[in-house]
Order: structure tokens, then sequence, then C-alpha cells
């Protein structure tokens, strides 16, 4: 088992790395430790006040930047005013078990934040990417499916967990597919995942409209068994600067991944079908009519 932490980040001088959704929790906790580094790190988040507070605990070169990722507009205004060179993208922000929401463009809000936002913004900026892409799951991919038939839930009765599992599952498909894309077209760039473990972030303070035994074992997780933000930001430290394959998927390495110090972790068999990611990076890419940017490489003629 690794026992990577953050004195094993190499320096990040002259590196530029994006982090969406870093004003709090494990995206604070990264970008704190990268700054740290050296690198340039650019908080995208969606309420500037709440980021430049966030930026003055930090060390180094850091700067804020808006960014709506339930709002696709938003996302096209922060790809078309941020033109430099990006060593590594973290799309780290989500939501997790919110009341039914729609976002700007009425996708169902979870599926719209954690995995369309940042499909479309992954997209936009990968002319300017020259290293990784890093997304943040959840071990909650393995209760998700796709649900091609009612993807925003629009008919069935919204349950929203299901819908959050959906969205984490969708982040390792599109994880999946996205390297399958840059390995064809002969990219140097990586894509890979993480998820931080059971982590005491405000993150999963949303169970209000969820049944009293989910809360009561919510309570019990976070009481007794969460690691801190620092803690559970490591995978996605881990995935964005150690030398691992693109592809790969990290996470805690202790009991059930809940906790512990990263290492490459297995996903669920619906994570690994290929059949489905393509299937659901083309849904995605007619959904918020941005593609894939780079064109596949001609086959070599033997």
């Amino acid at each position: 088992m690794t026992t990577f932490t953050p004195g094993q980040i190499p320096a990040m001088n002259n590196r530029t790395v994006v982090i969406t959704g870093a004003n709090s929790g494990i995206g604070r906790a990264a970008a704190r430790a990268l700054a740290a580094k050296g690198a340039r790190v650019v908080l995208a988040v969606r309420d500037p006040a709440k980021g430049q507070a966030a930026a003055a605990t930090m060390a180094g070169e850091v700067l804020v930047r808006r960014l709506d990722l339930a709002d696709l507009a938003s996302v096209r205004t922060f790809a078309e005013q941020f033109s430099d060179p990006i060593d590594v993208l973290i799309n780290n922000a989500g939501l997790m078990v919110p009341p039914l929401g729609r976002t700007a463009d009425g996708f169902e809000l979870q599926l719209g934040t954690n995995h369309l936002g940042h499909f479309a913004l992954t997209n936009l900026l990968l002319p300017q990417i020259r290293g990784r892409v890093v997304t943040v799951s959840s071990n909650g991919h393995r209760a998700g499916t796709i649900d091609f038939d009612d993807l925003n839930w629009e008919r069935k009765p919204y349950r929203a967990f299901r819908a959050y599992a959906q969205s984490k599952l969708a982040n390792l498909l599109f994880t999946a597919e996205l390297q399958r894309r840059l390995t064809e077209a002969a990219s140097p760039v990586r894509a890979l995942a993480a998820h931080p473990g059971l982590a005491a972030t405000n993150l999963i303070g949303h169970l209000d409209g969820e049944p009293l035994r989910r809360r009561l074992v919510h309570t019990v997780a976070v009481n007794f068994l969460a690691q801190s933000e620092e803690d559970g930001a490591l995978p996605t430290l881990y995935a964005a600067v150690a030398d691992l394959p693109g592809g790969s998927y990290a996470g805690p390495g202790g009991l059930l991944q809940g906790r512990g110090a990263p290492k490459l972790v297995g996903r669920s068999k619906a994570a690994q079908d290929a059949a489905t990611a393509r299937r659901l990076w083309l849904v995605s890419e007619d959904l918020t009519s941005v593609r894939f940017p780079l064109p596949a490489t001609p086959a070599r003629s033997r």
C-alpha cells in the first residue's frame, strides 16, 4: 500500500492547476496543498466571495474565477476567458443528495452539475490541457445505473441518492471514455479518477429529505468513521501528481475504501462497461452541444 502524503507532491513551479469547487472541502484542501508546492492554482467556484475567502488561507499564487457548473453558459464563459495552458484540471465540484432541482439548462441538478457541467468544461478546455484531467467520483457509484430512458428524472419518482449514484457512475464512465479518446488521438494527456472515501465535508450534509434510517447512518458515519478533508483530498492529489497510467482510479486503501492512505482501487462492473461509456459520451455531447475537440490519429499503413 502506498504511504502517499502531501510531502511527496513534487515542486509545481510554472504549472497551472484548475480546481472546480475549491472554496471548501477536499477541493480547498487539494488547492492549498498544490499552491504550497508552487503551483499557480485557479479556484473555479460558483461564489467568488467564498473563493476569495478560501484563497486568503493559502500560500502562493491563487486566483479565483467564477464558474457555475449548473449553467452551461457560465461554463462556456469560463472556458472562453481562460486561455492559459493548464497542467492539471481537477473536476472536483459536486452535489450530494439535494432535493430535486434543475440546472439552468433543465438537467437534473446532480447529473447536470456532477457530470454534464464537467463534461462540457473538460472538452472546452482540452486543447489547453497538457498534463492530466482528474475527476472526483465516489464509492456511491457502485449503487448507480445509467437510465438512458429517463436520464434527467423527468418521469420516474425522484430518488436523491439514486440520482447521486448515477452521476458518480457517470464520472467514471466519462473518465474511461475520455482516456480511450485521448489514446486514439495520440494525446499525452491522461484522464484519471479519484474518490475521497468518507470525508467530513459539507457535501454530505444535504440529507434532510432522506429517510430517517439513512440520516442516522450518515450521522454515525460522520461522527465516528469520517476522515478530515485534508485526508479526503489525498486520493485526488495522488491522481494529480503520481506516476499513474491513464484510466487509473485512486481511493483510500483502508476498510471499505472509507479512509486511509491512497492507492489504486477497483470499480463496479457497470463502471467498466465500455459500450455504456461510449453511449453516455454521445448523449452528453447532444445534451451539452460540446464535443471532443481532438482528431483521431490516422492509422499507420502496414
